[in-house]
């Protein structure tokens, strides 16, 4: 008896292992192919951004991109060569119209897929990239200009960066970096760059997004130190060179030191609401407007919680408790006592 049941045990997990489609096998066999896939695309896209940046992709610099030893990022390269995707003339390395094509569909995708996490989901910043990094290689062409249909066919990611249009040549990334920017120049972020990743959940966690406005207070060889939203932030210069900005000649340092946030307010203190920032998006944006955080609407700073956050708030007869990261993205402008 035990042997007939061993027997049966052994075809169930064969038939685990070796059912087509179905079974482990298969199913390694697909994740093999898609990761294989996805390390091609990956380099199609590096080749592409570099070369819409005005720079030129290398061995080494795919190899770095992809975290490939440079003997296997040669290897795919002369797979990319053979495929038709890219060519060396001079030794220079190219993309083919089929490979052009191809990485900036890719792009497109992810950058669509992130504005959709962005704007409909209630995820982090520090999930958008990790998760549009794989959905970039599943969304078809038709699924890809479905999304952009439903979005409302965005020009720019949450990071600032152009969607491009199918077709169309991918525009360079806006802005020059922070580091070139000179001390007391004001300047709006027009680009965060998304890795690598703990870098970029860093600059997420300090509020430094595009549409920020930001001014270098002091610069040293081994830091950066800004003023934005309120407060001053102090950054590296490796983290500086990953914000792109564009300076604003109607702002000046006084102006932006001038600004009033929320969160900054007293207990008691009462103000009205000048502006959501720019960089306030998606769920976090229409919940704070239904909430009533709207252009011209009194707020009072009601109490705050032991640990000072959350704090709450009474705005239009409701008492609402926001955190301190909530509130920072809520420009206001405080009223005298008598007014308030």
């Amino acid at each position: 008896m035990n042997w007939m049941l061993w027997m049966a045990l052994a075809v169930v997990g064969g038939l685990l292992v070796a059912w087509p489609r179905r079974g482990l096998w298969a199913r390694l066999r697909e994740a093999r192919r898609l990761a294989e896939r996805a390390r091609r695309e990956d380099a199609l896209k590096h080749i592409l951004k570099t070369e819409a940046n005005g720079r030129e992709a290398t061995l080494e610099s795919v190899s770095g991109a992809l975290q490939l030893s440079p003997q296997k990022a040669a290897g795919l390269l002369a797979e990319l060569e053979s495929g038709g995707l890219i060519s060396f003339e001079g030794g220079r390395m190219q993309l083919s119209p089929q490979g052009r094509e191809l990485a900036t569909q890719v792009v497109r995708a992810h950058r669509l897929w992130e504005s959709y996490l962005a704007d409909r989901t209630g995820l982090t910043e520090e999930q958008w990239h990790r998760l549009a990094e794989r959905q970039e290689h599943l969304l078809s062409r038709q699924q890809t200009e479905a999304l952009a249909a439903e979005l409302g066919h965005p020009r720019v990611d949450p990071h600032g960066d152009a969607i491009p249009e199918p077709g169309s040549a991918l525009p360079a990334d806006r802005g020059a970096s922070l580091n070139s920017l000179e001390p007391e120049t004001p300047a709006v972020i027009t680009h965060v760059e998304d890795e690598p990743q703990p870098l970029y959940a860093r600059l997420a966690r300090e509020g430094l997004r595009p549409g920020v406005k930001i001014c270098v207070l002091e610069r040293t060889p081994n830091t950066v130190r800004l003023w934005g939203q309120g407060r001053e932030h102090l950054l590296s210069p490796v983290e500086a060179q990953s914000i792109g900005v564009e300076p604003l000649s109607d702002t000046s340092l006084r102006d932006l030191q001038g600004e009033v946030f929320l969160h900054q307010l007293a207990p008691g203190q009462t103000a009205r609401v000048v502006e959501l920032s720019p960089a306030c998006r998606g769920l976090e944006r229409r919940r704070l407007l239904d909430l009533g955080f709207v252009p011209g609407t009194r707020v009072t700073v009601d109490m705050a919680g032991p640990l000072g956050d959350p704090r709450a708030y009474r705005v239009r007869g409701s008492l609402v408790a926001l955190r301190q990261d909530q509130a920072r993205w809520i420009r206001v402008e405080p009223l005298p006592a008598e007014a308030a």
